[in-house]
């Protein structure tokens, strides 16, 4: 393969996987990072997972400040942009999150129309597809379906990405190229952690594991690999049948506390530190009173997301890695890492 790409935010979980993935397929690969004090770690990183690093290269850029991504981007076939506010708390103002995720895909795509890539592939979230529907919606959620951001389970962060994925929409649209877009639309990404740091989809099972919650509250997520996630933003880069499009990317949803029984089966000596029993709504809400991140949790008590993943399973070219093994294979990751 002898593709150059860009990739935005390159130090972050998902964004590994991917320049892991195409640097093992020989393509040249150049990472944006806040600060290139990071490069040697990230180089090590995918080196201990297999990768020849000798055609990875690194640019320094912010979301937030216009300098320098035309001349990063220029010289590329094509961008991958997944850089996007790193969440571990809810944030007082949404515009921590907001600001930096739209400007942010401003700067990106335009630096990347700029340069004349053969086609923008945008890391986005089924935040921006799933929410604000009501709690007793079971109709089928697709590509054609977007976020209600006005709904009551909206928290900061899907609101965030809801706007950001509008702004890119909006922004091709108006250039004219369309087709030259294609969005990944994510649920919690399992699968192995490639070091230490574990990103936000990892905290949650790294806490679970931890034994910091002490039940279930009932909540679903849409899960999917980070080897299938990375996988579907690779081969959306010559899709002519994706050009343009969104693909939902999740292999099913399952509930809070199937997803810790699940990993007690496959983990007994952790089995009592995991969350499996479901805590009523009524303590969820209670805490909520004076935890932010509960009061985020307690917006999507009940909550069921019906969405259609045959077009992953399309662009992939095969079935998508199951739940359970995602969920056993990050556990196990971080088991080794010593994390837990």
């Amino acid at each position: 393969m002898s593709k150059k790409v860009f990739i935005t935010g390159i130090s972050g979980f998902l964004a590994s996987h991917i320049a892991l993935q195409l640097l093992k397929s020989g393509a040249s690969v150049t990472g944006s990072v806040r600060s290139k004090v990071k490069s040697d770690h990230i180089r090590a990183v995918l080196e201990s997972h297999g990768a020849d690093t000798s055609k990875l290269a690194f640019a320094e850029l912010d979301l937030l400040e216009d300098r320098g991504w035309n001349e990063a981007i220029a010289g590329h076939d094509y961008l991958i942009h997944t850089a996007s506010p790193f969440v571990t708390t809810i944030p007082k103002d949404p515009q921590e999150l907001i600001r930096p995720a739209v400007e942010g895909t401003v700067r990106a795509l335009n630096a990347g129309m700029a340069a004349n890539v053969k086609r923008i592939v945008l890391t986005s979230t089924l935040g921006a597809v799933a929410y604000g529907h009501g709690k007793d919606n079971r109709d089928l959620l697709t590509e054609h379906s977007w976020t209600n951001i006005d709904g009551d389970d909206v928290t900061p962060y899907v609101l965030s990405k809801t706007l950001a994925e509008r702004k890119a929409w909006e922004i091709m649209e108006a250039a004219g190229s369309k087709n030259l877009l294609t969005v990944i639309n994510p649920g919690l990404i399992l699968g192995p952690v490639l070091e230490n740091d574990v990103g936000t989809s990892g905290g949650l099972i790294l806490k679970m594991l931890n034994g910091n919650f002490p039940g279930a509250p009932d909540l679903c997520f849409p899960c999917v690999d980070a080897r299938d996630t990375a996988s579907l933003h690779i081969n959306a880069l010559e899709s002519k049948e994706f050009a343009g499009r969104r693909c939902l990317a999740t292999d099913k949803t399952v509930r809070f506390v199937d997803l810790a029984r699940g990993l007690a089966k496959d983990f007994p000596k952790y089995a009592r530190k995991l969350p499996t029993r479901q805590l009523p709504d009524f303590l969820v809400k209670l805490v909520a009173l004076y935890d932010e991140d509960a009061r985020a949790a307690a917006k999507s008590l009940g909550y069921w997301y019906n969405l259609d993943s045959s077009q992953a399973a399309k662009l992939l070219g095969r079935d998508l890695i199951a739940t359970d093994i995602a969920a056993r294979d990050m556990a196990q990751s971080m088991i080794n890492l010593k994390l837990v």
